[in-house]
């Protein structure tokens, strides 16, 4: 499974990169407004610090409008993936920039109906959104086993892009169904390594070291 990066913060994502964790990065308004820079000068600066693909989210909401600001985000960089929502609108502007030869992402997925529209538009990945059907006491991964079966079934090449992911276990889970990507916040990612009997372990080793005075350079 494939790590992307949910934040737009530039020393986050190199910390990161530089252990191999890193194999794409995805933003939104939101991201970008926490982050207090430039749209285009912060995703600039993803684009040039990572190979993989950087979503860039369009903020219109008609069709022409969307097209124009998914063109413009294209321009930034090869490895930029446009981020469209999942409207008619969305899918029209996706199947237009994939035509294109762009990358797109398609966000805002709640149900498996929506993945399969996406996946007939062309998308390049589909964005369930985990966390916040979890909100809702709908169990999100449910969804991403769906969405796994049906593009199984029909071969789609659309890539299911877990997302909204709150904590390691839902990173867990998803590499479990089969997701593609998932995409988290640094911190969930850097939570991964944690386990108690580790460090447990760890104390013991480096107690049992000291007392046997066993140095190694």
């Amino acid at each position: 499974m494939k790590f992307f990066v949910d934040t737009a913060e530039i020393d986050a994502i190199r910390e990161l990169n530089d252990l191999g964790m890193v194999d794409g990065v995805t933003t939104n308004p939101s991201l970008i407004a926490k982050s207090g820079r430039d749209i285009f000068e912060v995703t600039k600066e993803i684009c040039d610090l990572v190979e993989g693909p950087v979503s860039a989210e369009v903020v219109a909401t008609e069709y022409d409008a969307m097209l124009r600001e998914g063109e413009h985000l294209a321009k930034i960089a090869p490895n930029i993936c446009v981020k469209v929502p999942l409207t008619w609108a969305g899918l029209k502007t996706c199947k237009v920039l994939s035509a294109q030869g762009t990358q797109v992402n398609v966000t805002l997925c709640f149900s498996a109906n929506q993945a399969l529209l996406a996946a007939k538009a062309g998308a390049t990945f589909i964005s369930p959104f985990i966390g916040r059907l979890d909100d809702i006491n709908i169990d999100g991964m449910e969804l991403i086993e769906d969405i796994r079966t049906i593009y199984d079934n029909y071969d789609f090449g659309t890539e299911i892009l877990a997302a909204s992911i709150r904590s390691a276990n839902h990173m867990k889970d998803a590499a479990l169904i089969g997701a593609d990507v998932a995409t988290a916040p640094p911190g969930v990612i850097k939570a991964m390594i944690n386990h108690p009997l580790t460090d447990k372990g760890l104390d013991a080793f480096l107690a049992d070291a000291t007392k046997a005075g066993i140095k190694i350079v």
